[in-house]
């Protein structure tokens, strides 16, 4: 007990200067010219091709356990937001099911990406047999146990599915989150009703913003005698430089045996346009290996076409840097990432579905109410 207190009381001091690092209050902040960029909606330049890269035959990835759930995951997932990005439904099944192929079994998705087309196209792709060899994980934004209730039914629906294997919080980016999730008639309670309904399996939360939200959230669990499942967060080459996810909350998660979700290997292409990259003193596998080297139980990464998928599977099946080699890579991409220069999701709101529609937070509309 003595233990959990300090930790407890660790976060909550700590919290006001991570927000303080990322120049916001509330997880909105921001402004200027990043503020008015958006969140890259088809492949960055330096993408590969599907010619580019030759994966060997019969090739599967390497699988990993998600935390105390015992569950084997593979050591990439495909993201769910670029899944609805592809070039049509048809390329979207395509990339899913040869995800599956190569035994890439983790599916991220979300309630809201791409006004539901995400887990639609992802609920296609999951036919002719496909959904019994996939873990398949999305999100919802709801706080209140009524709309997050029906955010569930509505993935459920749209995923063409009984049951989802890991159910998560979406975008735990403000302080405020935590208490309203776990309140009376918070988020919570309908996530609770839905596992004891067989609904879903496992519970989570996900967030892009401030480690100190992250704990935050942690720390409300505790304290109402609950341990989520896993916990989604970026893990790369810049976090490591600025109010770092990785030196933060990954030490708390494998403390707890949660299960470590990374995300944002490559910044949702955002990395790419940074100098380390666009002049090639870092190549974007070397970007995932460097997170796949973590450790996670899976990293997630956007595959809205072959080439990017093929280049994913091809970092998992490389064998893991070593310390020398994250080091290395560290000291070549600090100078980029003062700052979180290239980290849009923590320092500006271009990443903020629900600051830029509210109204998911409270209801189960994708449009917004009349």
């Amino acid at each position: 007990m003595h233990g959990r207190r300090m930790f407890e009381r660790r976060a909550i001091l700590t919290a006001g200067a991570g927000l303080a690092a990322t120049g916001m209050g509330t997880g909105t902040g921001g402004g200027g010219a990043d503020a008015a960029a958006e969140v890259p909606k088809k492949p960055q330049p330096g993408a590969p091709r599907a010619t580019e890269i030759k994966l060997p035959a019969g090739a599967k990835v390497p699988v990993r356990r998600l935390g105390r759930t015992g569950a084997q995951v593979s050591a990439v997932g495909v993201g769910g937001f670029h899944i609805g990005n592809a070039a049509d439904e048809q390329t979207a099944v395509r990339i899913v099911r040869a995800a599956l192929d190569h035994g890439v079994n983790f599916l991220d998705n979300c309630w809201d990406y791409n006004d539901g087309r995400s887990e639609r196209w992802m609920g296609r792709a999951l036919g002719d047999g496909y959904r019994q060899r996939a873990f398949l994980m999305t999100k919802i934004d709801g706080r209140t146990k009524k709309a997050a209730a029906e955010q569930i039914e509505q993935s459920l629906r749209a995923l063409a599915t009984d049951v989802i294997d890991l159910m998560q919080l979406h975008e735990v980016i403000r302080p405020s989150d935590a208490g309203r999730v776990f309140g009376a008639d918070g988020a919570m309670e309908a996530l609770r009703a839905a596992k004891q309904a067989g609904k879903i399996r496992f519970i989570g939360f996900t967030g892009h913003k401030s480690p100190a939200i992250h704990l935050g959230m942690l720390n409300a669990g505790f304290d109402h005698g609950f341990t989520f499942d896993t916990v989604q967060m970026p893990l790369n080459v810049m976090d490591a430089h600025f109010d770092s996810f990785e030196r933060r909350v990954l030490p708390v998660l494998l403390q707890h045996d949660i299960g470590v979700l990374g995300m944002k290997p490559l910044g949702s292409g955002l990395f790419l346009q940074s100098a380390p990259l666009a002049q090639g003193t870092v190549a974007p596998i070397e970007c995932l290996q460097y997170a796949l080297s973590l450790p996670t139980s899976v990293v997630i990464t956007g595959c809205e076409t072959m080439g990017i998928l093929q280049q994913a599977i091809d970092a998992a099946l490389r064998p893991p840097l070593d310390q020398a080699a994250r080091q290395a890579l560290l000291d070549r991409t600090k100078a980029a990432a003062t700052a979180g220069a290239w980290e849009k999701y923590k320092t500006s709101d271009m990443f903020d579905g629900t600051a830029q529609h509210p109204w998911w937070l409270e209801t189960a509309s994708l449009g917004k109410p009349a």
